[in-house]
């Protein structure tokens, strides 16, 4: 919609898409600090995240760009890393992965003596906020995808036509398209909120109930975008990745079960959490 630089900074332009992302990482750090408090996480632990969140949206970044030069590669074309491209559910795996190898490889070292394995100690609830503020900040990720004219829907034509956004597509140039980013972007405020309430119910399920929501949201709409994602033989590959997500979710469930670890847990572990904080 807005595929413009709204304001230059040491000489690089700024566009709308990277102040969408900045907006959300704010917007997500702001949202944990608010939830991991009222579950009792101390401050320390709060911080250790935030230091480790920093190599881990590297790390994001970074495997996107590598995700979808394989894709890219896949379907024919060079392999590069830069300037390839960005795939999310690329980034959320390789983010998710160097955050958790970080957290506890680092966490050994920081936490020493009467502190020992505190940061263990308020995984789970780290665990289970942390997939509405994922949520949260995709959904404004999406909002920059809107405005930068990538991941849409079908053409739709050069005139008005109603349910379409007029917006620089990446394969019929201007004109109205159907806003699959708009939806993604509502549906995932949506999943945020869900997840949000079911957290402060004490929901030991939230991460299961993201991958599985999204995953079968990611599956179904990727059908109805008509922008280039890469090799496709018989699914795209997020959709691959989708099924992942899907088949991870449900392995949570069945592990918890299997471990007779709560789906809901009871109200002491909160009083216990704020007593220790």
């Amino acid at each position: 919609m807005y595929p413009y630089p709204i304001f230059t900074i040491f000489g690089r332009e700024v566009m709308l898409y990277g102040v969408c992302i900045a907006v959300g990482i704010i917007c997500c750090l702001f949202a944990f600090y608010i939830f991991s408090k009222k579950f009792g996480m101390p401050e320390k632990v709060q911080d250790y995240v935030f230091f480790i969140l920093i190599g881990a949206l590297v790390s994001g970044f970074f495997s996107a760009m590598v995700f979808q030069g394989f894709y890219n590669w896949l379907d024919g074309k060079p392999f590069k890393i830069f300037g390839a491209g960005l795939t999310v559910m690329g980034g959320l795996i390789g983010g998710a992965g160097c955050f958790l190898l970080l957290y506890f490889l680092i966490g050994k070292f920081v936490f020493k003596g009467k502190e020992q394995g505190l940061h263990k100690k308020h995984f789970n609830t780290l665990f289970r906020i942390a997939p509405a503020c994922i949520c949260i900040a995709h959904a404004f990720g999406r909002i920059g995808c809107l405005m930068s004219g990538c991941c849409h829907g079908a053409f739709l034509g050069r005139d008005f036509v109603f349910g379409g956004l007029y917006m620089k597509g990446t394969t019929d140039g201007w004109g109205y398209y159907v806003p699959i980013q708009l939806y993604e972007s509502l549906f995932l405020f949506a999943l945020a909120t869900v997840l949000i309430i079911l957290y402060l119910k004490r929901s030991n399920i939230t991460m299961s109930v993201y991958l599985i929501g999204y995953g079968v949201w990611r599956f179904i709409v990727e059908f109805l975008r008509t922008d280039y994602r890469g090799f496709n033989p018989t699914l795209y590959p997020s959709q691959w990745l989708s099924i992942l997500f899907v088949l991870g979710g449900i392995a949570l469930m069945i592990i918890y079960r299997y471990k007779k670890m709560p789906f809901i847990l009871p109200k002491e572990n909160q009083k216990e959490n704020k007593e220790n904080a």
